[in-house]
């Protein structure tokens, strides 16, 4: 959850469907900023979306399954700061905690354990 504001595609589309649906988005939000939800009273602390300067952020790890209803935040917030990013098709919010056996849940930890590696190497000087 990165913007309060639902004012994506995705946080619309998904309601009443999946695990994680646009009411679990309203809930949440209301459960962390009350009567703050939605309006301009909420700080960027509590919403990172709101934030209108990435410049010096360090280099992040996004992934996100789709469909989902906070995946377009999920992808702004990649586009508006140049990290990593990873969609995985099919990918429901949770999937590989819920079925950590299977081959999707498999290359999820794989390719984020991967991406922490190079990050390590690359902050000492290795290069891989």
């Amino acid at each position: 959850m990165l913007d309060d504001r639902d004012r994506t595609v995705s946080s619309a589309r998904f309601d009443a469907i999946g695990i994680r649906d646009s009411g679990s988005n309203v809930m949440g939000w209301t459960a962390r900023l009350g009567e703050r939800y939605g309006t301009e009273d909420v700080s960027c602390y509590a919403a990172p979306a709101r934030v209108t300067e990435l410049t010096g952020l360090p280099p992040a790890f996004v992934e996100c399954g789709r469909p989902r209803s906070s995946g377009d935040e999920d992808i702004a917030y990649a586009r508006a700061c140049s990290p990593e990013l990873h969609i995985w098709p099919a990918g429901f919010h949770g999937f590989d905690l819920i079925a950590p056996h299977t081959g999707i849940a498999r290359a999820v930890i794989a390719t984020g354990n991967e991406w922490i590696a190079r990050s390590l190497d690359a902050a000492h000087g290795h290069k891989g």
